[in-house]
């Protein structure tokens, strides 16, 4: 139901080995609700979001996923209802975007209703599509699964604007209209306002600011100026 906490960092330290990245971390991602986890390169969020999905143990503190603590591996939060997509395209090159869709047990039907754009591709092999195309069907596999949560990493990376603004409101309405919960990192800050309820501000491992969308856009030039610059040299961790 919208409101309800799906999937939760709580006092939550995280990172590779024995090294923290990410230190003392309470974040929800809640039903109809879009998170946004904005900061620097290095800051700690992709750890967060693999620490999140199952494919980082954390070092202390826990995650909650549907809940109740849980140390489940990626695979099996992903039959319980959580989508993953990666900054790296995630789409297998030598299948063609209707196998691809297949593969992941999602019909045609719900991937042209989420990207008509997608209807004269789908015999053509996922490799030969354009990076925004890619990202659709990446986008359209995911959402097509009909997800409780979804963990978005960089969705934008390379891709212009306008194809950037197509992505995300997709990821909007399925917020909105199907209760999902989602927590996406991001790069295009203002894009990521304009679909955002709540923003999250990462530096060096530790949320540092965070409110409502409106709240953080009305001073963002000041958080951009204080807070989204890149960490100094020998700050930077896994971002």
């Amino acid at each position: 139901m919208n409101g309800d906490v799906l999937l939760e960092a709580k006092d939550l330290s995280c990172g590779y080995g024995r090294m923290s990245v990410v230190r003392g971390l309470d974040l929800p991602v809640v039903a109809g609700e879009v998170a946004a986890l904005i900061g620097p390169n290095g800051a700690g969020k992709t750890t967060t979001l693999l620490t999140l999905a199952g494919e980082l143990a954390p070092i202390s503190g826990e995650v909650r996923w549907l809940g109740a603590p849980t140390s489940s591996p990626m695979h099996q939060r992903c039959k319980q209802g959580l989508s993953y997509v990666t900054e790296e395209r995630s789409v297998i090159m030598k299948l063609t975007a209707h196998e691809n869709l297949r593969l992941a047990n999602v019909t045609v039907a719900a991937a042209t209703a989420l990207f008509p754009e997608l209807e004269p591709l789908l015999k053509r092999p996922a490799g030969l599509l354009s990076g925004g195309e890619q990202q659709m069907l990446t986008v359209a596999r995911a959402l097509g699964r009909h997800p409780a949560v979804m963990l978005l990493d960089e969705l934008s990376l390379g891709l212009a604007p306008i194809i950037v603004q197509r992505l995300l409101q997709a990821v909007r309405t399925a917020s909105k209209e199907r209760g999902v919960g989602v927590l996406l990192v991001e790069q295009h800050v203002r894009q990521a306002l304009q679909v955002a309820d709540r923003v999250y501000v990462m530096q060096r491992g530790r949320i540092v600011l965070s409110g409502s969308a409106h709240e953080v856009g009305s001073q963002l030039s000041e958080i951009e100026a204080a807070y989204l610059t890149a960490a100094p040299e020998g700050d930077q961790g896994p971002a």
